[in-house]
């Protein structure tokens, strides 16, 4: 990596609404370069039961579905901590993305997603995108359950990770030995792939 270049970070959960977010927060807070996504077909967010999850497309905003949300039920969706979620993720930016649709978003240096579902999906989805450019990206999954104080947790983490990288000259060397130290720290497992653009 050249001197002073910086990384540009994307931060990759199911609906682009819990842990991408609380992570794209910390890390914009903190300065890094930083975009986040979702791999789900939908947004899902909890409803009135297990049964009933609110659902919206991609690309619906924030603002819209905390407006819906308080029309709903608004004690029961403070309580949960959605609505208050929403406000947060409203603060950062407009709606949620989904990764599958991003490549006019430019690439990335590392990709972290929060579970190993969205981690085999973002795989998937680098393997088939036409590689031209043969830039290496790391693709790291980080698990963590999907409730606030999780979230919170793991943003801290990942923040951490993300920062350690950005100070590598270059990961391709030395990735290994940074997973190993880091998994030994913080009593994780990481999980780890190189894709291409």
């Amino acid at each position: 990596m050249t001197e002073g270049r910086r990384m540009r970070f994307a931060m990759v959960c199911s609906s682009n609404q819990n842990r991408s977010m609380e992570a794209h927060t910390l890390l914009k807070r903190h300065g890094l370069d930083v975009a986040s996504y979702g791999t789900g077909a939908h947004v899902k967010l909890p409803g009135p039961s297990l049964h009933e999850p609110n659902v919206y497309e991609f690309g619906t905003p924030y603002k819209t579905m905390y407006e819906d949300l308080r029309r709903k039920d608004p004690d029961l969706y403070k309580r949960n901590g959605i609505l208050p979620m929403l406000k947060r993720n409203l603060a950062v930016k407009t709606a949620p993305q989904r990764w599958q649709d991003n490549a006019a978003d430019g690439i990335f240096d590392v990709v972290m997603s929060f579970e190993e579902r969205v981690f085999d999906m973002v795989l998937e989805d680098m393997n088939n995108r036409e590689q031209k450019l043969m830039k290496a990206v790391l693709i790291i999954n980080l698990e963590v359950k999907d409730n606030h104080e999780e979230a919170a947790a793991g943003a801290k983490v990942a923040l951490e990770l993300c920062k350690e990288l950005e100070a590598t000259d270059s990961w391709e060397d030395t990735i290994d030995d940074i997973v190993a130290k880091f998994e030994r720290e913080q009593e994780r497992r990481i999980l780890y792939s190189v894709s291409f653009y």
